[in-house]
């Protein structure tokens, strides 16, 4: 499967960094997601346009632009960061602006009927949202945040350009090394492949299961 078994001891170590990253950087995006997803359908304001904001600068700007903002531009101003805690924020914050839109639409599209259910037994409006709406949601939410997941895993080859030593950092060192570029990229997308196969699995079965829990509530 690889071709260079001498090599591979630098590729497996990269590896491992990557997928630390991606593991912080997705508790990360999901905090973020859920913070600002239930912001946006909060009935502020201000909480809505805030998070609209947010969403739109995240969305619409570079994710390695955020991320040479966070590593380079803010030591400037006295806040210095690693490059593994600039990576977690940046990815955290970027893919946490998209993951936002799946908490949204995912707890919108629950039928209001339930809701409405639940305060006519004066259930409290935290209960109904913990107890009906966001079980419901999540098992929605799944298989999106299964596809945000395999982005964030991908995503983590851009933090090689701040220095982390993650699997893209480490191929290209190889072949600055040793010259042999095609054999050792071709590792690279091997392992990156390996990484992402159970991410993908992960996202087939949340798919069934929502598509089941779909059917099941039209149903009802």
């Amino acid at each position: 499967m690889f071709h260079n078994v001498e090599l591979l001891p630098l590729l497996m170590r990269g590896a491992g960094v990557t997928l630390r990253l991606a593991a912080e950087s997705i508790v990360a995006a999901l905090i973020v997601s859920f913070v600002i997803g239930m912001a946006r359908g909060s009935k502020s304001l201000m909480l809505r346009k805030a998070a609209l904001v947010f969403v739109e600068f995240f969305r619409g700007t570079s994710l390695l632009v955020q991320l040479f903002f966070l590593y380079f531009i803010f030591p400037l101003y006295g806040v210095q960061l690693s490059a593994e805690v600039t990576a977690v924020i940046g990815l955290g914050l970027n893919l946490g602006a998209y993951g936002s839109e799946i908490v949204r639409s995912a707890i919108e599209s629950i039928d209001a009927g339930q809701v409405e259910a639940a305060r006519s037994l004066s259930l409290p409006r935290w209960i109904t949202f913990r107890k009906v709406v966001l079980p419901q949601a999540v098992i929605i939410m799944l298989p999106s945040f299964g596809n945000l997941a395999i982005e964030i895993v991908k995503a983590t080859s851009l933090v090689s350009l701040i220095t982390i030593p993650e699997l893209t950092f480490n191929g290209q060192s190889l072949v600055y090394s040793t010259g042999q570029t095609s054999l050792i990229w071709a590792d690279v997308l091997v392992l990156y492949l390996l990484i992402n196969t159970p991410l993908n699995l992960l996202v087939l079965w949340a798919e069934r299961r929502a598509g089941r829990f779909r059917g099941a509530s039209r149903g009802v």
